[in-house]
């Protein structure tokens, strides 16, 4: 089994190829609303992240705790769901959350711009001024979500394994490539591999959650890197008692692993609730 991820500009017939290579592979289809009820089921309200989705957040949504919490839950909830075994990822930044992990196949879907907007228009029954409005705008908010929330560039080909131009493909064609291409370079190690990594990044959001949604412990721009069981912490603490307390947490959270802190202790340091 592998994790396949799929970018793709509007009307570049994402979903349908998606759909359709996950019959081809027998791989479970994850898109919007499969993350949204795995994120219900750790009692968050899906609603509260709306203003977020795939999109680059407005000045007072980006100074909200709902930012944070956006995509911690996000990250949780694409690690188990990819954990659980092979699947295709729709959007929502997956390219970014796995990139670099053995195992993963990123792709990028395109079409050219009179294309998309004649789909668009056939979609929403609009006329060519507004489809070009909304393919600007999908574009506009996709590229910024990249880069507000991952530092990175959405259209940029070097950040995926392979780009289709669906313009001129069917998805059943275009599900095929993905398929012959997962099938000559993902490899039963890298599957191995894969499953290994997935533990630790998993392990690292427990870690996370236990310390700032469990014990409520104020360390801003928290993160946790997993190796094997050796846990290591980074973020900024107002005081060398924090540090402390999120060590304990992070020691309740892994019992048999080891901790690390490379948590900065900043005087007085705050940011907007």
């Amino acid at each position: 089994m592998a994790i396949i991820t799929i970018s793709r500009e509007l009307a570049a017939l994402g979903d349908e190829t998606a759909q359709e290579l996950a019959k081809l592979l027998g791989y479970r289809f994850i898109d919007k609303h499969t993350l949204e009820e795995r994120i219900k089921s750790y009692g968050v309200v899906g609603r509260k992240f709306e203003k977020y989705d795939e999109r680059k957040p407005s000045f007072w949504a980006s100074l909200s705790q709902d930012r944070d919490d956006y995509l911690h839950y996000l990250k949780t909830a694409m690690l188990i769901e990819a954990s659980e075994g092979g699947c295709i990822f729709i959007g929502r930044g997956a390219s970014a959350v796995f990139r670099n992990i053995p195992g993963v196949l990123s792709v990028f879907l395109v079409a050219p711009g009179e294309i998309r907007c004649e789909r668009v228009k056939s979609y929403f029954h609009c006329d060519e001024k507004r489809a070009r409005q909304i393919v600007d705008q999908s574009d506009r908010d996709r590229m910024g979500f990249y880069r507000y929330f991952f530092d990175t560039e959405w259209k940029e080909p070097s950040n995926y394994h392979l780009t289709l131009n669906t313009g001129f493909l069917h998805p059943v064609a275009a599900a095929e490539i993905i398929k012959f291409h997962r099938d000559q370079t993902l490899t039963s190690e890298m599957e191995v591999q894969n499953t290994e990594r997935l533990k630790e990044l998993i392990l690292s959001q427990q870690v996370v959650h236990h310390i700032l949604y469990e014990k409520e412990i104020s360390i801003h721009f928290l993160e946790a890197s997993a190796a094997g069981k050796i846990v290591t912490l980074y973020g900024v603490a107002n005081s060398q008692s924090l540090v402390e307390a999120a060590i304990n947490a992070a020691r309740e959270a892994v019992p048999d692993g080891s901790i690390r802190s490379e948590i900065q202790v900043v005087q007085e340091y705050s940011v907007m609730p």
